[in-house]
């Protein structure tokens, strides 16, 4: 019996030994098949652990038997532990491994393979740094992020890590954050154009446009086929009030580019910017004929129509944006505005409420139901309604103005009188602001 259990034994080590002593080959194998390999070996050992024991405690007729069954289980219990040692270290990855997956095109297994090496190596820079490479290019820019932050923290010199933690950023519409990391790239190279440029576009994204003219500026110059970038760079001209310079741009895509109704509408926003009203409407008017059903184009026109008094125009302009967009809040507001010029409250009131329901930003529909309130004696509504339209633009006097008249109506003399002391105030201010003034002010966009 007891030569049973033991040629039982050698046969089992016969077959299960090999397969912890002699690793299989790396040449070719992922990570995944050499672990498939262990996985497979490791359960045929445990078989053969198992099956020695079963039959020597089965067949074992004493306790000299038994022990020496005990003894052979412990040796199979060290061979096991010296087996998984063994495999473990053969299944930690390289930065030779993950390499060779990303040259052939196995970025999933690549990301993996790194992310082994930087557990088993947490200071290593330079592999947190191939980490976030692999990722980005997987599209996983949030890991990626993480992945540069822990590279650049353990070496804030390793090359190019600010450039790609701010592509990794601007790429995951962290615009704020990626103008740090690219800042500093490009201080590190100023004469980086990718830096440049995607800096530009983070300022844009950020809509810190003052700042985006200033990088977009010089990249668009070395490029001028590029209508998009032209693009940008007009739009952050003109969000940062420099309308000459938006109105050069978008001429110049409009030259490349003549039935762009986009162009043609940003370029009426620079010329009404710059108090040129007529041209504008012009500009507006060729874009609603050239895209009859492109959102806010019949807006825009209508809103000119209303600056400029023609409120027949207007209304039908702010009509057609709505059978494209019944919701459009601003529409809604500047008809409700017309309704109110014409002495209608009537119909005023639905589309104004209707108007701030959607947005609650919009500073015409607020004064306007204040006015109405007032008339109706609803007075509570209309301190509310006029008191939001202050808190919309605190520069404006006639919230004021009108809070005062309903300050009064309530028999509230005080309060009328501290309503009507910051209208005047207002009034000095803005005499003195317009009094430095080399040019007049650009007039007031909804």
């Amino acid at each position: 019996m007891e030569r049973s259990c033991t040629s039982s034994w050698r046969l089992w080590t016969l077959v299960a030994a090999p397969l912890a002593l002699v690793p299989p080959s790396r040449a070719g194998q992922s990570l995944k098949q050499r672990e498939k390999f262990y996985a497979a070996a490791g359960a045929t050992l445990l078989a053969a652990i198992f099956f020695v024991v079963v039959i020597c405690t089965h067949r074992a007729n004493s306790v000299n038997v038994t022990f020496r069954a005990m003894k052979n289980w412990k040796l199979a219990a060290l061979m096991a532990a010296m087996f998984l040692a063994a495999s473990a270290l053969s299944q930690t990855a390289t930065p030779a491994d993950a390499i060779a997956l990303e040259e052939q095109g196995k970025f999933p297994e690549a990301a993996d393979a790194w992310r082994t090496v930087v557990r088993k190596n947490p200071r290593d820079a330079a592999a947190f740094a191939s980490l976030g490479v692999v990722l980005s290019k997987l599209e996983k820019y949030d890991e990626a992020a993480t992945a540069y932050r822990r590279a650049i923290a353990l070496n804030p010199k390793l090359p190019g890590m600010q450039l790609n933690l701010g592509l990794a950023e601007f790429k995951r519409g962290h615009f704020q954050a990626a103008i740090v990391p690219l800042s500093a790239a490009l201080r590190a190279d100023a004469s980086n154009a990718q830096a440049r440029t995607l800096l530009g576009l983070s300022f844009y994204g950020a809509k810190r446009f003052a700042e985006a003219v200033k990088y977009l500026q010089p990249a668009a110059e070395l490029d001028p086929g590029n209508l998009e970038l032209h693009r940008v760079l007009a739009e952050s001209c003109l969000g940062a009030k420099k309308y000459s310079c938006a109105l050069e741009e978008f001429r110049q895509i409009l030259q490349q580019n003549p039935d762009s109704a986009a162009a043609h509408v940003l370029v009426g926003e620079a010329l009404d910017g710059m108090g040129k009203t007529a041209e504008a409407i012009a500009e507006f008017e060729t874009a609603s004929k050239a895209a009859p059903q492109e959102p806010n184009v019949h807006f825009g026109l209508g809103y000119l129509y209303w600056k400029s008094h023609q409120y027949d125009q207007a209304k039908s302009e702010l009509a057609r944006e709505l059978s494209i967009d019944p919701g459009h809040a601003q529409a809604l507001a500047y008809l409700g505005d017309i309704e109110m010029k014409r002495n209608d409250p009537g119909k005023a009131l639905p589309l104004l409420e209707k108007s701030v329901s959607a947005r609650q930003d919009i500073r015409i529909a607020y004064l306007d139901m204040g006015a109405i309130f007032t008339e109706q004696k609803r007075y509570p509504e209309a301190i509310a309604a006029l008191q939001r339209a202050e808190k919309l633009d605190p520069t404006e006097p006639d919230a004021h103005f009108r809070l005062g008249r309903v300050y009064r109506a309530m028999g509230n003399k005080d309060a009328a009188q501290g309503e009507f002391a910051k209208v005047r105030e207002l009034h000095e201010k803005a005499d003195d602001v317009a009094s430095k003034m080399v040019v007049p002010p650009a007039p007031v966009h909804p």
